[in-house]
């Protein structure tokens, strides 16, 4: 799963799935942005990644993850296109063993989990001693945020999703045990439509509506 598509309900369909791949398409640079700041957190030297709503293979594929786990078959099916190996599950329960990861990520996904601290005690399990869990969400402290959050009522798509601030985030990884945090943000503006030039990367949240947190298993 990732960001900013209002269907009226998840993609189920080929066709709507595709749909909503063409977002990014549209959007180049809110796209590239989105890349270079989870790129910018995503440890390197990972071996064994996962991304955990993988949704159609946007970001696993750029940045080098060749296996996600994805609910949605037709999603799966254009990320197995890119190149990916798709398992079919829920984050809440990952159909993977314990510590079979060295880096999760997880791109928008959190706030469409119907429940965000299993979610997260599951990375836990899957994640090695030393892993590293990468959440990129919508933050709801940002101005964009701030928007979204006052629209969602009468949003088809996000009317159940449930927005979190960085810090309301970083408190339920703490919850799941997670530690050593670190951020950074980027879209600045207060419409994506407006976005003519490559936006910043910066460190910290609360002013940019793309926020990446990375947290570690100790």
């Amino acid at each position: 799963m990732t960001n900013h598509f209002t269907n009226n309900r998840w993609p189920q369909s080929i066709e709507q799935a595709s749909r909503y791949d063409r977002w990014f398409q549209d959007k180049p640079l809110v796209y590239a942005a989105e890349l270079r700041a989870v790129r910018a957190l995503l440890p390197a030297a990972a071996r064994r990644a996962v991304e955990i709503g993988a949704g159609t293979g946007r970001f696993a594929a750029p940045l080098g993850i060749r296996t996600g786990v994805e609910p949605c078959a037709a999603m799966a099916a254009i990320a197995a296109q890119r190149g990916l190996t798709v398992v079919r599950g829920r984050a809440e329960a990952l159909p993977l063993r314990d510590a079979a990861a060295d880096c999760l990520l997880m791109v928008t996904a959190v706030c469409f989990f119907s429940d965000a601290r299993q979610a997260f005690r599951e990375a836990w399990r899957v994640l090695e001693p030393g892993g590293q869990l990468v959440v990129a969400i919508l933050d709801r402290s940002s101005p964009l945020g701030q928007r979204y959050e006052a629209a969602k009522a009468t949003s088809p798509f996000y009317r159940q999703a449930v927005f979190r601030t960085a810090e309301e985030t970083a408190a339920l990884l703490a919850e799941a045990g997670f530690a050593r945090f670190s951020s950074c943000q980027t879209l600045f503006g207060q419409d994506l439509a407006a976005v003519s030039a490559e936006e910043p990367v910066r460190a910290g949240h609360g002013q940019g509506l793309f926020a990446v947190i990375r947290a570690g298993k100790p």
